[in-house]
């Protein structure tokens, strides 16, 4: 039967004011009642109203019920069944796929003549069965809200009909007032009503419209209801880029509009939400302008340019509406409905700064959170250090990353070529702490190491000369020293860095070493206090008294060093070892940059750091208080770590800058990538061990994994580079590599060797065998062009360029590959790459001793690789500790059916 809709309107409209919207007398039937969303917000609905939904459909599940707050709705096989059984309903809500939704429209309004409202919840309703709706409904009488919506609301009758509006607690976001909500944001309708709220307004009716290409109850339907509804005083409307609904739409009471998606005018498809693709004169621009001429106001509201008249005002973010309002209502001499309840500013709950001093404005103090996310942050900030989620990282690396086209590694976002410019403990410190050690921790640092690298009487010295004499590389020796520092050996160090964290944890300790805090009110009994003092048998170790001493000697502080000497007993190394690491942690920790367990592990490294290094140096060398004749104290008081490399390949006590060319060497070589093979190795290692736990993952072997990964040709090919360099100047009478005015004639050096280079190439050519490899010259990725530079070598050059530093091997390898182009033995000038640039700068340090005899070229070769060896121990380092945080079990392994045979 036809009912006659509203006079003055050209199609059927019954809903005549916002009470008609949501009233206490409609009754609901719920189409795909036990649908995935509707079995969750419906019995929300249904008890907030008092019990407003009488029945609900689910074909093939008619004997069942959706249980409620406050009863149980029956459910039935389709709507003719549940009206067969008395039931009687004047508003339909539509949970049902698209492609269902015209169908159950249509059945809704043909088995029920004394339906008046359908709320349409489901989003994507096909254009063709929208246009079909419409009129079906038109014909019918019958008014549509949606689809795509989130259903309305009443605040003041306590009714909600179809979707979430107010969300799960409903009572919280629906208080009573004066302002009627229209949104084509399901979602936005209930924040509105919240942030209304912080102002003193409080809400009538609330209409979520949805923004389907078709909004069937649209802005000019609401103007008409709002103006005969006496309960509302003021209005905010919602809006979205597309369609024509708000245009030349009259309001006779005090509205805000906030017109949002600028953004969308520049997509060139629909986006879902947001309905209609902007088109033209209908993009958030056009909208604006619309409600701007309505309301008579020459620009947006902002709280700096704040453009409002007594009809209203235009805001595009959704934290000025109350504001807005509550200036649009005073201008028509209204105050809002209640105090305030609160303010729109940011109130974080929890802060981490990592560290980073911000301008006032944006350091933020924190605020108590509401229960019961109060009780769950407390405990979140209980937590000490950085939770990692753990993923499948085969092939994969959260330390490292290598840049596809320059082809330089950073790791934890420190590109290689700018950690060879750091003092070499900060590039130690890197991979555990995950950010440049400060000159206070670096210190600390030099003496955790430096009281690990005289290995006399210890078996890891024994394995490694043992190793030497059996004529193995510099890897396969080191492999042996570290492979003794197994758990047994660094259980007491690990248990004294757990321990100190579960006691400082909860004292609010920001930073290691923090002059004013008073290290008497950590209190502990005496199982702990018996585990950070020395034993009886260590009564003759002097490196306690001595790091102690290098401590103060160096100036620094460490809040847990001061803790152990409040023991009143002789602290042992390992607990000065952990209160050293747990020192350098500690920032890092506190501010969640690094996980616990890196930090509970940070002694096994340094430990691992300083055994590697003094296995690299002979047996012979290791004496009771000194190494190659310099004295502990000297060692542990003065030097860095870079002295300590120095020492392991000449021997020397570095002068002056002689360390700085091992430093960058060392920096260099770092990391290469997670798909290096060395660093494959150690995250192998790791993958193989099983659950990441220190008990499991011992992180000794895969240190030895990341040493037996490599070799001749990955590591000691630096060596290959100085044969060939000898091979140029041998008989040359060179004296000085670093004096540019050496006397000798590169440039005709380099033509000599490129003709002999073109006529080798020429005789292979026929013999029909391979031409050798020139080492240091070349590089696959950096061809292609003229000329041709390795960015890491071209680093090199200009930072010696800008010290005035000069390297006779480097500048000749320059002059090479121009002249191995300019007499046709190449097709473009190649790039001088960083093997060179390691060959260059470390021949020059070895030079004088190796043309005195003190070195032989077997010295040459292991010095090569153990530099090599010690950068690479740093990036497997971070590999490992990474996996350990992040990794799953065996996630590095390539499946059986993946390997293949060779013949």
């Amino acid at each position: 039967m036809y009912r006659q809709g509203i006079e003055g309107f050209s199609y059927y409209l019954g809903i005549r004011s916002l009470e008609d919207v949501a009233a206490p007398t409609d009754r609901v039937c719920v189409l795909n009642i036990l649908g995935g969303e509707s079995r969750t917000v419906t019995p929300i609905s249904h008890a907030f109203s008092g019990g407003n939904v009488v029945y609900g459909t689910a074909p093939g599940r008619g004997t069942q019920v959706l249980p409620t707050p406050i009863g149980d709705v029956p459910v039935y096989n389709n709507v003719r069944e549940g009206m067969n059984a008395g039931h009687r309903f004047n508003t339909g809500v539509v949970y049902l796929p698209p492609a269902g939704v015209r169908d159950g429209v249509a059945e809704l309004i043909r088995v029920n003549p004394k339906l008046s409202k359908i709320i349409i919840i489901t989003e994507k309703v096909a254009v063709h069965d929208a246009r079909e709706i419409r009129a079906i409904a038109q014909a019918n009488g019958v008014d549509v809200i949606g689809g795509n919506c989130l259903g309305v609301a009443d605040s003041w009758n306590r009714i909600r009909l179809g979707g979430a509006l107010g969300g799960d607690h409903p009572d919280e976001s629906l208080r009573k007032g004066t302002v009627a909500i229209f949104s084509n944001s399901g979602g936005f309708t209930t924040t509105i009503a919240q942030y209304l709220a912080t102002e003193g307004w409080g809400t009538t009716t609330l209409i979520s419209s949805g923004k389907d290409i078709y909004i069937h109850y649209a802005a000019r339907d609401f103007a008409f209801a709002l103006s005969n509804d006496a309960r509302t005083k003021a209005a905010v409307l919602y809006v979205e880029p597309g369609g024509y609904y708000e245009h030349e739409v009259a309001f006779d009471k005090p509205v805000v509009a906030c017109v949002v998606g600028r953004w969308k005018s520049k997509l060139t498809r629909a986006v879902g939400h947001a309905g209609a693709m902007a088109g033209s004169g209908d993009s958030a621009q056009d909208k604006e302008r619309w409600f701007m001429e309505t309301f008579g106001v020459d620009g947006l509201w902002t709280p700096e340019t704040p453009h409002a008249s007594a009809k209203g005002a235009v805001v595009v973010n959704i934290a000025d509406i109350p504001a807005a309002l509550t200036q649009v209502m005073a201008l028509n001499g209204m105050t809002p409905d209640f105090a305030p309840t609160g303010s729109l500013a940011l109130k974080p709950w929890m802060a981490n700064t990592q560290g980073i001093a911000l301008p006032a404005d944006l350091d933020l103090p924190l605020v108590p959170a509401m229960a019961p996310y109060d009780a769950q942050i407390g405990a979140l900030s209980k937590r000490i250090g950085a939770v990692f989620a753990r993923q499948g990282m085969k092939d994969a690396s959260g330390a490292s990353v290598m840049d596809p086209k320059t082809q330089v590694t950073s790791v934890h976002g420190h590109s290689v070529l700018d950690l060879a410019l750091e003092p070499l403990e900060a590039s130690f410190a890197l991979p555990l702490v995950h950010e440049i050690a400060d000159a206070h921790d670096r210190a600390l640092l030099d003496v955790a190491v430096s009281a690990e690298v005289n290995l006399v009487g210890e078996p890891m010295l024994i394995a490694a000369d043992a190793a030497r004499e059996a004529g193995n590389a510099p890897n396969a020796i080191m492999a042996a020293a570290v492979s003794i520092v197994g758990p047994r050996r660094v259980e007491r160090p690990l248990a004294c860095a757990r321990t100190l964290i579960d006691l400082f944890a909860p004292t609010g300790l920001r930073t290691g070493r923090d002059p004013a805090f008073d290290v008497t009110m950590v209190a502990v009994d005496e199982a702990t206090r018996a585990l950070f003092l020395a034993r009886p048998d260590e009564a003759a170790d002097p490196r306690p008294e001595a790091m102690l001493t290098a401590v103060r000697d160096r100036g620094c502080d460490s809040v847990f060093l001061r803790f152990l000497e409040t023991l009143g007993g002789r602290p042992s190394r390992d607990a000065i070892l952990a209160a050293i690491a747990t020192t350098i942690a500690w920032g890092p920790l506190t501010r969640k940059r690094i996980s616990r367990l890196t930090a509970e592990t940070l002694p096994w490294y340094l430990r691992l750091y300083g055994v590697m290094v003094g296995a690299s140096i002979e047996g012979r060398h290791h004496e009771r208080g000194n190494l190659h004749g310099i004295p502990r104290q000297e060692r542990f008081s003065a030097w860095t770590v870079a002295d300590l490399c120095y020492l392991a390949v000449t021997g020397k006590r570095a002068r002056g800058d002689e360390a700085k060319p091992l430093q960058l060497l060392i920096g260099l070589l770092i990391s290469n990538g997670p798909g290096s093979i060395s660093a494959q190795g150690a995250k192998g290692a790791v993958a193989a061990d099983g659950p990441q736990t220190p008990q499991r993952v011992q992180i000794n072997t895969a240190m030895a994994g990341f040493l037996t990964h490599t070799g001749f040709s990955h590591g000691g090919n630096g060596f290959e580079g100085m044969a060939f360099l000898l091979q140029q100047f041998e008989g040359s009478g060179l004296e000085d590599p670093t004096d540019p005015n050496h006397g000798l004639d590169l440039t005709a050096m380099a033509m000599a060797f490129a003709e002999s280079y073109k006529a080798e190439k020429r005789k292979a050519k026929e013999l029909g065998l391979e031409t050798r490899a020139l080492p240091g010259v070349h590089h696959p990725v950096f061809r292609g062009k003229p000329v041709n530079h390795d960015p890491r070598e071209e680093f090199i050059a200009r930072f010696m360029a800008e010290r005035g530093d000069y390297n006779i091997f480097h500048a000749f390898y320059r002059e090479l590959v121009t002249a191995l182009y300019e007499v046709g033995a190449s097709p473009y000038v190649f790039c001088v790459n960083i093997d060179a640039v390691i060959a260059a700068l470390l021949l020059a340090v070895l030079w004088k001793d190796y043309r005195s005899g003190a070195l032989t070229g077997g010295d040459l070769e292991t010095a090569a690789f153990n530099v090599f060896l010690y950068g690479r121990m740093i990036g497997s380092a971070a590999e490992i500790d990474d996996h350990m945080n992040r990794g799953r079990n065996m996630d590095t392994r390539t499946p059986a059916s993946q390997c293949r045979y060779v013949s």
